[in-house]
């Protein structure tokens, strides 16, 4: 359903993307943004399936700038090896090849985002940013996202988070809620990760009812 395709962002920067495209004419489009694992197997996957609800969708290669073609699993070493590149990841760089996604899809109508796991910190940094052409965002289980929270985000935004999460506590969820009271806080009964099947703190009902919930999201905002 998708292919690999190269991004050339405002400063000149150019990154790989996986493109999906829907069977008939697209409603919308969405950006797929990956956790810190690279934008591997799960990540084009997850894209497929945006493809396949009818929205153009493409997830940008955000470790690009460090290193090409990033693609890891979620054992052994990779945690700690997706830890270290991410953290040679800067935000204003990253916004830029999140907005380079945005230009590439936006001729599909109104553009979404999601992102997991890091994505899911950059889907509300996008939002606080106002990354152009983005008209909705949704995050899941951004560890980040505390520290923004006190910051107005610029377009609708939905946040999804596992209350078993070993690294984003309650007391972090709570706070995100009471400064954020216009954004849905959604909190499931399951850990970090919770909607990758390739990770052992897959969720299944979980993922479905937080997938459920992002498309009717879209649906509303993206129409």
């Amino acid at each position: 359903m998708g292919e690999k395709i190269t991004l050339t962002c405002k400063d000149g920067q150019t990154i790989g993307a996986w493109l999906a495209r829907p069977a008939g004419a697209p409603k919308g489009a969405i950006v797929v943004l990956q956790e810190i694992f690279g934008a591997n197997q799960h990540i084009r996957k997850t894209a497929d399936l945006y493809a396949a609800q009818g929205y153009l969708a493409i997830a940008p290669a955000l470790y690009d700038r460090v290193e090409r073609d990033v693609e890891l699993g979620y054992t052994g070493d990779d945690p700690k090896r997706g830890m270290a590149i991410r953290a040679q990841t800067e935000l204003p760089k990253t916004l830029l090849d999140i907005e380079a996604a945005v230009e590439a899809v936006k001729s599909a109508g109104k553009v979404g985002l999601v992102g997991y796991c890091w994505g899911g910190t950059l889907a509300f940094a996008s939002a606080v940013n106002a990354v152009p052409g983005l008209s909705a965002a949704v995050g899941y289980y951004g560890g980040g996202v505390t520290a923004m929270s006190d910051k107005t985000p610029q377009i609708p935004v939905m946040l999804h988070f596992g209350e078993t999460d070993h690294s984003i506590s309650m007391a972090d969820v709570e706070k995100v809620k009471v400064n954020q009271p216009g954004v849905p806080v959604h909190v499931y009964p399951a850990g970090h990760g919770f909607n990758c099947d390739e990770r052992a703190s897959f969720h299944a009902a979980s993922a479905d009812l937080a997938r459920q919930r992002t498309l009717e999201f879209f649906a509303r905002h993206l129409a």
